[in-house]
């Protein structure tokens, strides 16, 4: 696209982070591992959901090392809230990923990261960008946002691919990590004060109703076998009757494809984590 003016609207956006900066923990933090955890949590959740979950997590799981040789059962356990617990299986399996192939040290290419499962384009990119403050182009639904309403204003099914030469642009090449905070701040403080911008988005997914969902019974299920384990017909009629849209044979196909990824097992009639 062609090259547009755009000092504007970078101080613009320096000008409200200084104003209306938010503070989280994570961004303070120095060491990558607390990145990585941050990013992958941070992932379909709200920062108000994540916080009080961040600083437990890390607090028991201080290391690439600590969680790399964690129990899944206590993982889940320190994840229950934040719920899509899949992405608690693929940090650790990013962890050991580190321990195993770079010697506890986690590489700054993104492409590298990009090959673990749960590290998509844009979390390896973020990656690299809040824990080494390299310079890398990315988007995220707040940063779409800031982008959509600065330089889209009334367009409609607006392409990434449309946004991302203005990404390039403007990402400052001496403090990303900064910029990047700047963006996502004021992509927060847009959709609070005005009609969602993601709307003109071609990429906007809207994030499925929870309550009588899949993830819903994948969650109790976890819940209850974190307390103990249970046979199949006791566990089968636990889920079924706290949950009148998880049928029998709903729930069947639910545990089962639980055992397959490893979220749950089952022997002798037993499930447990």
């Amino acid at each position: 696209m062609e090259k547009l003016s755009t000092k504007p609207f970078i101080k613009k956006i320096h000008d409200f982070y200084a104003k209306n900066r938010r503070d989280f923990p994570w961004r303070y933090a120095e060491n990558p591992y607390f990145i990585v955890v941050s990013e992958i949590m941070l992932q379909q959740t709200q920062t108000f959901r994540v916080e009080p979950k961040y600083n437990l997590f890390i607090n028991r799981f201080h290391s690439f090392e600590a969680l790399a040789n964690a129990t899944q059962k206590d993982i889940f356990a320190y994840w229950q809230g934040l719920g899509y617990n899949r992405r608690a299986m693929y940090l650790q399996k990013v962890c050991q990923w580190v321990i195993t192939n770079h010697n506890g040290e986690l590489p700054k290419n993104p492409v590298l990261l990009e090959t673990q499962k749960g590290i998509g384009y844009a979390t390896a990119r973020s990656i690299c960008t809040f824990a080494f403050n390299i310079p890398t182009a990315f988007i995220e639904t707040n940063i779409r946002s800031v982008f959509l309403h600065e330089f889209f204003n009334g367009q409609t099914n607006v392409k990434d691919n449309q946004i991302m030469p203005l990404v390039e642009q403007t990402v400052d090449k001496k403090d990303p990590r900064s910029w990047y905070y700047a963006l996502m701040d004021y992509g927060v403080f847009l959709k609070a004060t005005i009609p969602n911008p993601s709307k003109q988005s071609a990429h906007q997914n809207k994030q499925s109703k929870f309550e009588g969902s899949t993830r819903q019974i994948r969650g109790a299920i976890i819940r209850l076998l974190l307390e103990q384990q249970y046979n199949h017909d006791d566990l089968l009629h636990i889920i079924t009757t706290q949950y009148p849209h998880a049928t029998s044979s709903k729930t069947k196909v639910i545990l089962q494809k639980m055992i397959i990824e490893k979220m749950i097992k089952y022997s002798n009639d037993q499930y447990g984590i």
